[in-house]
């Protein structure tokens, strides 16, 4: 079996075409995980995310109230030593999980992300959240037309917003 002529290309050609391939394919995937309603800007919920109460937020993001249950796997610090960057993570075992929303009570506006999860998906989000003062953290998930919490009080020593 031969092989057809192929120029030699340096290493440096090479590292470019690798890079090019990864930057296209991270651009790709970064696409695939837009904000729940980043794709479609007529559907996007603004009007929720200008609410200062939990129940008005959920109001005009679901329109409906939530129950605790304890399939919502909410993963947040106990202390967060910088407000600015709070690391929050949702995971939930509910059947036809399609919403997932975080709320931070005490913030100026209460509703902090929402995100649409496809049919088929794994329901699991992770984000930063900014955080103005010590205050409880509300993850929303919403499974099978109903809605479900889960809740986490997070002690802020430096606050984000400023404080």
């Amino acid at each position: 079996m031969t092989f057809p002529d192929v120029a030699p290309c340096g290493r440096r050609t090479a590292l470019k075409a690798i890079a090019g391939g990864v930057a296209t394919l991270s651009l790709f995937e970064a696409s695939m995980l837009l904000p729940a309603y980043a794709a479609d800007a007529k559907d996007w919920p603004a009007d929720a995310f200008k609410q200062k109460s939990e129940a008005d937020a959920l109001k005009l993001l679901y329109g409906k109230s939530a129950e605790p249950s304890d399939k919502v796997d909410l993963d947040a610090p106990e202390i967060a030593e910088n407000g600015a960057v709070v690391p929050i993570a949702v995971t939930s075992t509910l059947p036809n999980v399609t919403g997932i929303a975080l709320l931070v009570l005490e913030n100026p506006y209460t509703l902090a992300a929402a995100y649409k999860i496809p049919q088929g998906t794994q329901p699991a989000v992770a984000s930063r959240l900014k955080m103005a003062k010590t205050t409880k953290v509300v993850a929303v998930i919403e499974s099978d037309g109903k809605l479900f919490t889960a809740s986490k009080d997070v002690k802020v020593t430096v606050g984000g917003c400023g404080g």
